[in-house]
């Protein structure tokens, strides 16, 4: 049987594919993040996607079927409990997550405040659910003359510190942080990731630098990124991969400022000689179009990503792999701001398939990092099914 020397995987952050047969339990009944986006679209124009068989998984406003798809397709379930980004990848690469991250609708407790104000001798203000922008223009001066630092959340496991650069340095806001990820790793709290959020400006024309940091609990048990490391394999991440996995398994990080440098980033390591893993998080559907609820945004966004694809698909090499999927969906015409809960898509590329064809239904998403841990012949994880033997010929 055919293995590969690389594996390419690429993450486009929220990018779900219909409701899940559970997804009343999370209130996300009717949840269809592409076909909702292809609707408001009037159809989208996804060529590349259509050819691996997009469209083969199911039609949506655009995207046709295709009679020779030149990647294998299906659909995964999320076995996990939860909905969020961190519960998506660590079961990518071969947990099962049945305690949820907690989320803080109303605000972080008092107690948690005052520990924080505490430790790090700045004040807080904010402490509500908020999008990351509007706080900023709210409370951006309040803080430029306190100093007080802004912390706020969503509808996800975070908590959010924002500064300006110039009135709380760098360092300071990531010690800050550190602090925070500290008081809150444990079953009290229970939060997923702290992030660093700075700014620059001035009143009415703040501005977020790149400079984000995340810090992300650990994962709960081994993953295979952490087998494939202590097996000699490389382990690339691209964009907020090392954060989501608190550097667990990873020998490479690379930081990316959006969806196209993340891109850029990509075909970077596929120029590189390495024996492992490529593993990229497109982040801008989720925290840029997701949770604002702005599903014109996302379209753009979905089909800038696919006019930049088949640059990708040409510099792969004949023993490489490439996995396209998601990690949740984030409807933009669903209610609320939330992440939904969704089947997410799979495409399987490679240059030995002749004409793709549709792969089993995948009940789990560590069925993709079991196929990466039979690929490069290390311990299997406890979750997931390889599909390897499926997509060689």
């Amino acid at each position: 049987m055919k293995n590969f020397n690389r594996i390419f995987l690429i993450v486009m952050d929220s990018v779900g594919i219909g409701e899940a047969p559970d997804a009343a339990r999370f209130n996300d009944c009717g949840a269809d993040t592409l076909g909702h986006i292809a609707e408001h679209m009037k159809g989208l124009n996804m060529p590349a996607m259509q050819e691996l068989g997009l469209g083969n998984i199911r039609q949506v406003k655009g995207i046709r079927p295709v009679k020779e798809p030149l990647a294998h397709y299906t659909q995964m379930q999320e076995a996990s409990v939860g909905k969020d980004t961190m519960t998506g990848h660590w079961e990518m690469m071969g947990l099962h997550i049945d305690r949820p991250f907690r989320t803080f609708p109303d605000g972080f407790p008092d107690e948690l405040i005052r520990a924080i104000e505490q430790k790090t001798g700045r004040k807080i203000i904010g402490n509500k659910a908020a999008s990351g922008t509007k706080i900023i223009e709210e409370l951006g001066k309040e803080h430029m003359e306190t100093g007080a630092i802004i912390v706020y959340t969503s509808a996800d496991s975070v908590l959010q510190i924002a500064a300006h650069e110039d009135i709380v340095p760098l360092e300071e806001l990531y010690q800050i942080c550190e602090i925070a990820r500290e008081l809150t790793k444990d079953e009290k709290y229970m939060v997923g990731r702290v992030i660093a959020r700075p700014f620059i400006g001035h009143p009415g024309s703040f501005e977020r630098t790149p400079n984000r940091h995340d810090y992300a609990l650990k994962p709960f048990g081994r993953t295979v990124m952490n087998e494939m490391k202590d097996n000699g394999l490389d382990v690339i991440a691209l964009g907020k991969i090392s954060d989501i996995y608190d550097g667990e398994g990873v020998t490479e990080s690379i930081r990316t400022k959006d969806n196209m440098d993340g891109m850029d980033k990509l075909l970077e390591t596929t120029a590189k000689n390495f024996r492992g893993l490529s593993f990229l998080n497109l982040v801008d559907f989720d925290a840029k179009y997701g949770h604002r609820r702005d599903p014109e945004g996302y379209g753009k966004a979905l089909e800038a990503f696919d006019r930049r694809l088949p640059e990708v698909l040409e510099t792969l090499r004949a023993d490489d792999l490439l996995m396209i999927t998601a990690d949740h969906g984030n409807d933009p015409v669903h209610h609320g701001t939330d992440h939904t809960r969704e089947l997410v898509p799979l495409i399987v590329y490679h240059k030995g398939i002749e004409i793709g064809k549709e792969l089993p239904m995948r009940k789990t998403f560590a069925d993709v990092g079991a196929t990466i841990a039979d690929n490069f012949q290390i311990k299997m994880p406890e979750h997931g099914t390889s599909f390897l033997r499926d997509i060689v010929e």
